[in-house]
């Protein structure tokens, strides 16, 4: 960069976010937010904060996960129950531009921060919700978990294997998908009040997430009338696929289209598969999937899995090794996309950071800080965001807005 160009600012630098959230859907979004630049404050309870600060395994008293998800913020401890807290808390969100809360319904409410009451003092305020259910409905009172939102909208019906109990995701995908819905949502309102002037309400509820992370699966059911079936590893729409065992370990591969099918014929010297009334088409082959894997089975054990997926590769089929969570963490491709890395926490240490898997090409990232201790930054908040004294701090602290010792 050259002394006359100014320097690249983060895209989202000088939007100031309040964040009343926890655990996982509210603090994801705020953390895609602030590593965009934005100035996200974290309001959290005197009592322990974010109880995602206390789920093992921690790094010294802090849940790795918390470390993760709370990248780039402030943390600030108001007790919502006393009214000075409150009052503060008001304060912040009259300055704000957006708003995040994943609460229980009427829990924002109870304490006067509900959507109307906010947009009324802040007209500009982005107010996002991520409730469980929607906040107007027959559910709207429910409270419910990932695993529970994957239940109750099928979606676990359509994992495992056909002959056993659908299963729930490892990962929590309702939370993380509501939360990247619930960014979108936000990024499209802001730009909305640029144009009008205006903010409004964004809410992502968990279980119409869960209806669209269904994907085709939810369509196809519309199109045939047919509840969709587990298949496992292997692929309702393609054959041959799934995981094979190499003669070191599983790799996957698919085959949904014939020239795939006819390039892995040839591969392994069973070109007289393409014209076997079994294996000629993508339908015959679904039907007679269990044959074709077996058969495969038998060829795929005679060489390492990772010389299997380069001739694959290259013969233009794709295929991939089934590798571990941490495998895949030290993996090659992630060591060139620099997923994962390290922060200094000022009284942790090194902590682990996972990146954003997000490439701007005209402007860059926040710088990343670690995740903040509880409270650590409630006396800078007050003094730069809303210009109170030392005096006056020390004043709140006396009536209780920051909690009881």
């Amino acid at each position: 960069m050259s002394a006359a160009e100014p320097a690249k600012r983060p895209p989202l630098q000088g939007i100031r976010v309040v964040e009343f959230s926890h655990y996982i859907a509210g603090p994801f979004c705020a953390l895609m937010l602030a590593d965009l630049g934005a100035e996200v404050i974290k309001i959290e309870k005197p009592a322990g904060g974010d109880d995602l600060r206390r789920f093992a395994p921690s790094i010294g008293d802090t849940g790795g996960a918390f470390l993760w998800a709370n990248r780039n913020k402030r943390s600030i401890v108001l007790d919502l129950r006393n009214a000075a807290a409150r009052d503060i808390a008001l304060e912040l969100v009259d300055g704000a531009d957006v708003l995040i809360e994943n609460f229980a319904a009427g829990v924002m409410a109870r304490f006067g921060f509900d959507q109307p009451s906010l947009q009324a003092r802040n007209p500009r305020l982005v107010y996002c919700s991520i409730p469980a259910f929607a906040r107007e409905g027959p559910n709207a009172g429910r409270v419910a978990l990932d695993p529970i939102v994957q239940a109750e909208a099928g979606f676990m019906s359509v994992n495992g294997d056909a002959d056993r109990e659908g299963v729930r995701t490892g990962p929590s995908i309702m939370d993380l998908s509501a939360a990247m819905m619930a960014c979108n949502g936000i990024l499209a309102a802001l730009l909305a009040r640029e144009r009008g002037g205006a903010g409004q309400h964004v809410e992502v509820p968990l279980f119409e997430q869960a209806i669209t992370m269904l994907g085709m699966h939810a369509v196809n059911c519309l199109v045939s009338g047919q509840e969709p079936r587990r298949s496992g590893n292997m692929s309702p729409d393609a054959a041959p696929s799934g995981v094979f065992e190499a003669s070191d370990g599983r790799f996957y591969m698919s085959c949904p289209a014939n020239p795939q099918f006819a390039a892995l014929a040839a591969l392994i010297d069973r070109r007289d598969w393409i014209e076997q009334h079994e294996f000629a088409t993508r339908e015959a082959r679904q039907m007679h999937a269990q044959t074709l894997h077996a058969l495969l089975a038998a060829v795929f054990v005679n060489d390492t899995r990772q010389r299997w997926v380069e001739r694959l590769q290259t013969a233009g089929i794709p295929a991939g090794i089934v590798r571990t969570v941490g495998e895949a963490l030290h993996c090659e491709e992630s060591r060139t996309a620099a997923l994962v890395g390290e922060l200094m926490h000022p009284r942790l240490g090194r902590v682990p950071t996972l990146r954003l898997p997000l490439h701007l090409s005209a402007t860059p990232l926040a710088q990343p800080r670690a995740a903040p201790d509880l409270g650590a930054d409630t006396e800078a908040v007050l003094d730069q965001c809303l210009g109170k004294s030392a005096p006056q701090i020390a004043e709140l602290r006396q009536a209780g807005a920051f909690g009881r010792a």
